[in-house]
């Protein structure tokens, strides 16, 4: 004979709007249920390299940073910044292979009794600190691009004072990679124009006006500003405690 279904009576409150699914506890002791996935970085042992870098940053931002090296932190803004790259590209000097290859072909046709043919000086940007330096003394540079993030700072800290004594135009960007990158280079501390061809005059003299009015215009500015003094939020709130109670002590005492 087939077995009798028993049905079971449904409480009232389930009816009403019980969820559908039962509940599981889970306990996350020894022994018990794995727990999910979380971020653990703050218990990773970073290498060195990794620490220091975080502590400097950490520092720069609780120490007063005098001015001189303060004003590295205002550098140029996005959109500006990607023209001046955009202009950049088109004056890359030539890699070591392409060099390579055109000493090549003038060795072989001076060895072929024929004359080397050379065309006209290459139009290129300019790298180096110390050609650069010397290019901003005797005013051949139109435009000078710093890195950020030079480290140590003393190789460039003195290039905005140069290039504002000079009258010449300078900027600071974001980064000495990414400067490195424009010379073929794994990093580079500056870059300066010296010459422009027609096709790029119109742009470059509008970006140039941009710059200078941000850059050269606020040195005086710049130079009275100081960097750093940001403490962490448990000291602000440390000394946000500290007021509130000086505060009502005085009150207490005037009341």
């Amino acid at each position: 004979m087939p077995k009798k279904v028993v049905k079971q009576k449904v409480s009232a409150k389930k009816q009403e709007g019980a969820s559908l699914f039962s509940e599981n506890k889970r306990t996350f002791g020894i022994g018990g249920d794995l727990p999910g996935k979380r971020d653990l970085g703050r218990f990773v042992k970073w290498p060195k390299y990794v620490r220091l870098q975080r502590q400097k940053a950490v520092l720069m931002k609780r120490l007063k940073v005098p001015p001189a090296i303060a004003q590295f932190a205002n550098t140029l803004d996005k959109s500006s910044a990607t023209e001046l790259f955009r202009i950049m590209d088109k004056y890359r000097p030539e890699t070591r292979e392409a060099k390579k290859d055109r000493l090549t072909v003038e060795a072989e046709a001076i060895a072929g009794g024929g004359a080397a043919t050379k065309g006209p000086k290459p139009v290129v940007i300019k790298y180096g600190i110390n050609h650069i330096t010397a290019l901003i003394e005797t005013k051949k540079a139109k435009l000078v691009i710093i890195a950020h993030d030079v480290e140590p700072i003393e190789i460039v800290i003195f290039l905005p004072a140069l290039c504002r004594k000079m009258g010449v135009p300078y900027c600071v960007v974001k980064s000495k990679a990414r400067l490195g990158a424009v010379v073929h280079k794994k990093t580079a501390t500056a870059l300066a124009f010296t010459e422009i061809r027609k096709e790029d005059q119109a742009a470059f003299n509008k970006l140039k006006e941009s710059i200078k009015t941000n850059f050269n215009d606020r040195f005086v500015e710049f130079n009275r500003r100081w960097g750093g003094g940001i403490m962490g939020a448990k000291t602000v709130h440390k000394v946000a405690m500290y007021e509130k109670q000086k505060a009502k002590e005085l009150a207490a005492r005037q009341g």
